[in-house]
C-alpha cells in the first residue's frame, strides 16, 4: 500500500493504463516512500483484477505468486549489497558486496526477457536505484530501453535522476515526487513511532521515512552531538574536531546506526545551507531550532565567502563515496567552514 501523500500521484499514474509507457522513472528525494510506490505499481500491473482504486486484489493467481515472492514475471535490478540473499559468484574470495548494479545483472535480465511471460501478461522490472550503474552498465540498460521487449514495464526508482544518462531519462516517462505535506508527514510519524520528532523531520528535508529510520538509529543524540560540535568551530581547533569525528564514525555506535561519512557530509552541507540562506535573508530549513545561532553568525558576514563555502561543501559531498582518506576529507570540510565563519561579522 502506498503512503497517503502519494495518493494523487497514484491515481494519475494508474489512469494511464490504456497508454501505459514501457518505462517510467519515479524521481524524488530519498526517504519519502518511492520504493513502496514502485512495488505497489508492479502489483497493479501484474494483477489480473485490480480494484477501482488501482490497487492489486491480492487474491488472483498473479497476486498470490507475488506475495509468496515467486512471481516469475517480476524482476528486480538492485545492488548486491541491498539484496537479502547475496548473488552467487564463481570467485572463492570473500569480497564486500557491490553497491553498484553491475553489467552482468543487465545481461542476465536481457536473457530472461527473451522468454515469454509465464502468466501470458505484462512483466515488470524494478531498477532501484538506476544511478547505481557505471557507464557500461547504463549503456547496456539503454539498449533494452531502446528496443523494449513486448509487454514489459521498466520501473526506475531514482533519488538522483540527473545522474542518469540523458538518453535513459528521455526513454522514460518521468513522475516527480514532491515533498510530502508537513502535517501528513508528522501524522505518519506519530502513528508509526508514537511521536513526531520535528527536528529529525526537518533535518531529513521533510522526508518521513528517512526521519523514522534516523529516529530508530538514535538520530536525535547524534544530531545533538553534531550541532554541539559544529557550533564550537571558531573556538576550537578544527583539526582536533576532525580527529574526534573520524573516531566517531568508526565507533560501534555509529556503525550500528549506519552513520557514515556520506551522512556526516550531508549534515554539514545542510548546516552550511542554512547559514548561507540566513546570510542571504532567508530562514533555516534543516536546523530551524538553530535559527538564532545562524542569525548571530550571519550578522555582517560576507555573502561571497559563505557561498564559496557552500559550493565547496557540495564538491566534497560529490566525492565523499570515493576511496579517499576519510580523515583528510573531514579536515578539509571543517577547515573550509572554520575559515568562512571566522571572518569579521561571521564568527560562530
Amino acid at each position: 500500500m502506498i503512503h497517503t501523500w502519494h495518493t494523487a500521484l497514484w491515481h494519475r499514474l494508474v489512469a494511464t493504463d490504456a497508454r501505459r509507457a514501457h518505462a517510467i522513472l519515479l524521481a524524488g528525494l530519498p526517504g519519502q516512500g518511492k520504493r513502496v510506490f514502485a512495488e505497489a505499481y508492479a502489483a497493479h500491473v501484474l494483477c489480473s483484477a485490480p480494484g477501482v482504486d488501482g490497487f492489486a486484489c491480492d487474491v488472483c493467481t498473479g497476486c498470490r505468486l507475488r506475495l509468496s515472492g515467486n512471481h516469475p514475471d517480476l524482476r528486480r535490478l538492485i545492488p548486491e549489497a541491498d539484496q537479502a540473499e547475496p548473488v552467487e559468484t564463481t570467485s572463492s574470495s570473500k569480497t564486500k558486496p557491490s553497491t553498484q548494479i553491475v553489467i552482468e545483472q543487465v545481461r542476465q535480465l536481457r536473457e530472461q526477457l527473451t522468454v515469454t511471460g509465464h502468466q501470458s501478461g505484462d512483466r515488470v522490472v524494478i531498477i532501484d536505484p538506476p544511478e547505481a550503474m557505471n557507464g557500461n552498465t547504463a549503456n547496456a540498460l539503454l539498449k533494452l530501453l531502446e528496443e523494449p521487449p513486448e509487454h514489459t514495464v521498466f520501473v526506475l526508482v531514482s533519488s538522483a535522476p540527473r545522474r542518469l544518462l540523458p538518453t535513459i531519462r528521455s526513454r522514460c516517462q518521468q513522475w516527480d515526487f514532491g515533498r510530502p505535506d508537513v502535517e501528513a508527514a508528522q501524522a505518519w510519524l506519530k502513528d508509526t513511532m508514537g511521536s513526531a520528532d520535528t527536528q529529525l523531520l526537518a533535518l531529513t528535508g521533510g522526508m518521513p521515512l528517512a526521519a523514522a529510520q534516523l529516529a530508530g538509529n538514535d538520530g536525535a543524540a547524534m544530531r545533538q552531538r553534531f550541532v554541539d560540535d559544529v557550533s564550537r568551530i571558531g573556538r576550537r581547533d578544527p583539526l582536533m574536531l576532525a580527529g574526534d569525528w573520524d573516531a566517531w564514525l568508526r565507533s560501534k555506535e555509529a556503525v550500528a546506526a549506519d552513520f557514515d561519512l556520506p551522512r556526516l557530509a550531508d549534515w554539514m552541507l545542510r548546516w552550511v545551507w542554512d547559514l548561507s540562506s540566513t546570510v542571504l535573508g532567508g530562514q533555516a530549513r534543516y536546523f530551524p531550532d538553530c535559527q538564532a545561532q545562524f542569525d548571530r553568525c550571519s550578522a555582517g558576514a560576507d555573502r561571497a565567502v559563505m557561498l564559496d563555502c557552500y559550493n565547496a561543501m557540495v564538491q566534497i559531498r560529490r566525492v565523499i563515496k570515493h576511496p579517499l582518506n576519510a580523515r583528510l576529507l573531514i579536515e578539509d570540510m571543517l577547515l573550509r567552514y572554520a575559515r568562512a565563519v571566522s571572518r569579521p561579522g561571521g564568527r560562530s
